[in-house]
């Protein structure tokens, strides 16, 4: 009896001493997640957005809507604020700040809190590419800020490491990791254009948006955005590459430059692109000395892809266009019968008046001025104009909602909308007008 106590007393020692000695090994904790996040953390900051609504209501209730409508005209409009959160990621020791341009859409105040203090700082709008996504934004306090220099997304690897950090429901400072799923990943979007994002399994909530998506060397290589309502356990973000090309036009002018190749673009079915894919865009026209024509693309040819992302629809391809500035070089692949051909082509800036003439080519009418307003000049035969029924002598009324009174103005809205047509025109005849999507 004697023996088993001694004999329990020494295990139970031996087990105490176990528990205090020091582990045969241990993992380094510090890994490069950790000190990502230590080195990047302070330049992430938290948005907060104002909107002011004002909406006029009225009490009664004549279940008429002309005496409602007269009613709530006289009554004093009631003001609202509104208050919408995001994160963002300060790239300049001045202050300058990327986040989505849905985060700050209508905005009237923007307040940005950094990770080492409770108090906001308001900012200003710098510039936006609302078809990017993508916002500037300044702090308006002249100090130096904490920031990370962006870095590149060119040369992604699938299966990466990447690590995601924002702002999701207000809470503060959160860290996500994943991997990357799709360097470009092909996107559409509800206006039946695409755009081009680098997917990730690592969580974009909302409230992460406009936040900093980093590789596992803390280099900045996305903007993380939300505006995928479909996601679900999957994120997106701007590359980097994307927001490094319009990056110099936002900061300097406030918005981006449109580019110009020089085409007018048709749709082009299965048969028509010999089986490509989903079709592609047919060249209807290729303007003289413009970068198209210097490319070597011709009448009839149909592009299949740009910068080796497929294109099928005139949208898409103008849409994705619209991410590229005057200046900067794109590979199209081509069509040319049975033969695939690759053209490098130089964008240029939109030539003066562009817009009335790309309305003729893609629309299929032009007009000209009158004392009662902007009427058809002519109607292409077999155009989308025709088939919709317009004829010379209609009055265009508006223009997207526009209301152009000479040609110059109507070309200048044209040249607005050009990557998200159908345009929608009101198209007057006599007493009665009409609205029309075209083409």
């Amino acid at each position: 009896m004697k023996y088993k106590n001694t004999l329990c007393m020494l295990l139970s020692a031996l087990f105490v001493v176990s528990l205090l000695a020091e582990p045969a090994f241990s993992y380094n904790r510090r890994t490069p997640v950790v000190e990502t996040v230590e080195k990047v953390g302070p330049a992430v900051v938290n948005i907060r957005t104002e909107r002011v609504i004002k909406r006029r209501s009225t009490f009664f209730g004549f279940n008429d809507p002309f005496f409602d409508q007269f009613f709530r005209d006289l009554a004093p409009p009631r003001v609202y604020k509104t208050q919408s959160l995001g994160s963002g990621i300060i790239i300049d020791t001045k202050g300058y700040i990327l986040t989505n341009a849905h985060v700050v859409q209508k905005a009237s105040k923007i307040y940005v809190a950094l990770p080492d203090s409770r108090k906001e700082l308001e900012a200003e709008l710098v510039g936006k590419a609302e078809r990017i996504d993508l916002a500037v934004l300044k702090i308006i306090e002249e100090r130096e800020y904490p920031s990370i220099s962006p870095g590149s997304s060119s040369d992604l690897f699938v299966g990466e490491t990447v690590i995601a950090i924002g702002n999701p429901l207000g809470l503060g400072h959160s860290v996500t990791t994943g991997v990357v799923s799709a360097p470009r990943r092909r996107i559409p979007m509800k206006d039946a254009s695409f755009s081009v994002f680098i997917q990730t399994d690592a969580l974009i909530n909302p409230g992460n948006s406009g936040g900093p998506l980093l590789n596992i060397n803390g280099e900045l290589i996305g903007i993380n955005t939300a505006i995928i309502e479909q996601a679900q356990g999957i994120g997106f973000a701007v590359p980097i590459n994307v927001v490094n090309r319009v990056l110099a036009d936002l900061l300097k002018s406030g918005e981006v430059r449109r580019a110009y190749l020089g085409v007018i673009p048709g749709r082009a079915g299965k048969e028509l692109a010999g089986g490509w894919g989903q079709g592609g865009v047919l060249v209807n026209g290729v303007d003289n000395k413009s970068p198209a024509e210097k490319a070597g693309l011709r009448y009839g040819d149909v592009i299949v892809e740009v910068e080796d992302i497929p294109v099928t629809t005139p949208v898409e391809f103008n849409s994705f266009l619209q991410t590229y500035l005057p200046g900067n070089k794109v590979r199209l692949k081509v069509l040319r019968g049975f033969d695939l051909l690759a053209r490098d082509a130089t964008l240029a800036a939109i030539p003066k008046g562009y817009g009335v003439h790309y309305g003729e080519g893609v629309f299929g009418f032009s007009v000209k001025a009158s004392p009662s307003g902007l009427l058809v000049k002519n109607v292409v035969e077999g155009s989308p104009a025709a088939e919709a029924g317009i004829e010379s002598g209609d009055r265009v009324g508006e223009v997207a909602g526009e209301k152009p009174q000479t040609v110059k103005e109507y070309g200048e809205v044209i040249e607005r909308y050009i990557g998200r047509e159908p345009i929608r025109f009101l198209i007057v005849r006599g007493r009665r007008g009409y609205y029309i999507d075209l083409p």
